[in-house]
């Protein structure tokens, strides 16, 4: 009996214990998750003005002179293009570089990326470089590193805790680690600019051997670079954007000249691969011997507000690009082409759709099939709605995995092929280019940004584009005699109509039926 009741009283005096230090330990997880330094001391910046003293400057104020309140676009389509046009920028830059993503990897693009700005800020040029948080803690003593130096300024935005896991840390504070920085811009002597839908990795400059992310980007002058970087500056001097001195990573001279050193092997290593191909693309040959002129049009850049993030989900008036976007949706008169990866139109949007259609609108929705997307939930989302809007008379189109032809410019064949630009074209005369994807995480969730370019010749030409590829690169969704979806291709004299999603694997449409189960649209 007497050792009955030990045996319960040292049970109950551990199971005391255990309960006391679970108490202690998630005490400390929840301090961890509350201890970001949002009130480190930062001081504010700007863009700086243009001058005539740098060669970019140069260009951009002829620009003005010769175009007035009309800007200039390039295209950007490959990532051989888009990586060349951001190292040339750099190489010419000699006041400022102010570079803003979601994304930054410490990839052979990181390395290069980041290299040349190193590069720059040898030379005296100022560099801000934002970054979101989400995907960027493995980064850390990189962006530590480049931060040490006198001319770089680095900034997380609405960074996570590093006092704990990086997952608990964004489960336990999911309400504002949640919400994102998804803009995308690169900036440099506020002079020219890329805005699109790249981030920085090898993925999104079509490095990647076994897949390729087909996206879209511009490189602008002339009065809309000003709105970029004023866009920039808020963003910049959010009370969201932490200085990368308040994580405390210690950081020494000699730290950064073995960096330095381990960027230039990197760089020498590129300079007659990957460097020399980005810089010597066709595109930017053409641009030098002037047989590609910019298309010159007004075009206004719109940017959702920092503060969008520190009010609650949904608060419209606060989602300034959704807000925009269905304003001149509404107001189209003939048609509406939208390019999107990830494609969810919950109950407003579908209804807003088949309004157009009813009207008299043609829309027509070009996005990820199962196969080739790269994230299956987001499709599950988008499944949801197309039986609906195909019966109000919508045109869907879904990418095919496998229309990579032979080896792209890096010498690469890719297996599949997956959509990541964001673009829309309204009544053939405006083109939309940005980061907003036509999903409830874009619309409502996180901050996004975009060009809104008025040119009907540029519109016409980008349509005609689109219209042409249409029928090699993707199956038309549609509704069979008893009112079931079936993917056709039709592409010189190949005919294949199917019943079920195509190229897709087993495992992949039974994840896709268990993610639709599940009550998560909101958050994709």
């Amino acid at each position: 009996m007497k050792t009955a009741s030990f045996m319960r009283s040292s049970h109950a005096a551990a199971a005391k214990n255990a309960t006391h230090a679970l108490l202690i330990t998630l005490s400390l997880i929840l301090a961890g998750c509350g201890s970001i330094p949002f009130d480190y001391p930062k001081t504010p910046s700007s863009a700086l003005p243009v001058t005539g003293e740098a060669p970019l400057g140069q260009t951009a104020l002829q620009w003005q002179q010769q175009h007035g309140e009309n800007s200039g676009f390039i295209s950007l389509p490959n990532g051989i293009e888009a990586l060349g046009a951001r190292l040339r920028m750099m190489e010419a830059a000699e006041s400022t570089i102010d570079a803003q993503y979601f994304i930054l990897k410490m990839d052979r693009a990181g390395a290069l990326f980041t290299g040349k700005m190193l590069r720059a800020a040898d030379r005296g040029v100022r560099v801000r470089l934002l970054i979101d948080d989400i995907f960027t803690p493995s980064a850390d003593q990189a962006l530590s590193l480049l931060n040490s130096h006198t001319n770089i300024e680095v900034r997380l935005f609405n960074p996570l805790s590093r006092q704990s896991f990086r997952y608990l840390s964004y489960a336990l504070d999911f309400k504002r680690a949640n919400r994102r920085m998804h803009n995308k811009s690169f900036t440099v002597d506020n002079s020219m600019t890329i805005v699109g839908g790249r981030n920085i990795g090898e993925e999104y400059f079509e490095l990647k051997q076994d897949v390729k992310f087909d996206d879209y980007e511009v490189l602008a002058i002339g009065p809309v670079v000003e709105q970029v970087s004023e866009g920039f500056d808020a963003f910049w001097n959010s009370e969201l954007s932490v200085p990368m001195e308040a994580f405390g990573l210690a950081v020494d001279s000699a730290d950064l000249e073995q960096w330095r050193e381990h960027i230039k092997i990197r760089i020498q290593e590129s300079e007659q691969g990957i460097y020399a191909k980005a810089v010597n693309s066709s595109l930017l040959r053409d641009v030098r011997e002037q047989k590609i002129q910019p298309v010159v049009a007004r075009a206004v850049m719109v940017s959702d507000s920092p503060d969008k993030l520190l009010s609650n989900v949904g608060k419209k008036e606060l989602a300034t690009l959704a807000v925009e976007m269905s304003r001149r949706f509404r107001a189209a008169q003939r048609e509406i082409i939208i390019i999107t990866p990830y494609f969810i139109p919950q109950e407003s949007g579908a209804q807003m759709l088949e309004e157009l259609v009813a009207k008299g609108t043609r829309v027509m929705i070009i996005t990820n099939s199962l196969a080739s997307t790269n994230h299956v939930a987001v499709h599950a989302g988008y499944a949801r709605y197309r039986k609906r809007l195909l019966k109000a008379g919508v045109e869907l189109y879904e990418i095919r995995v496998d229309i990579v032809g032979g080896e792209n410019e890096w010498g690469h064949k890719p297996e599949m092929v997956t959509l990541h630009s964001k673009a829309t074209i309204i009544d053939g005369a405006t083109i939309f280019v940005g980061s907003l994807n036509f999903d409830p995480r874009s619309m409502l969730i996180n901050t996004e940004m975009g060009l809104f370019i008025e040119s009907a010749e540029a519109g016409f030409q980008f349509r005609q584009f689109v219209v042409k590829e249409l029928p090699s690169v993707t199956y038309k969704v549609e509704l069979d005699e008893r009112g079931k979806l079936r993917w056709k291709y039709q592409h010189d004299g190949e005919l294949e109509i199917l019943d079920r999603e195509p190229q897709a694997s087993w495992g992949r449409r039974f994840m896709a039926r268990i993610y639709r189960l599940l009550p998560i649209e909101s958050q994709l």
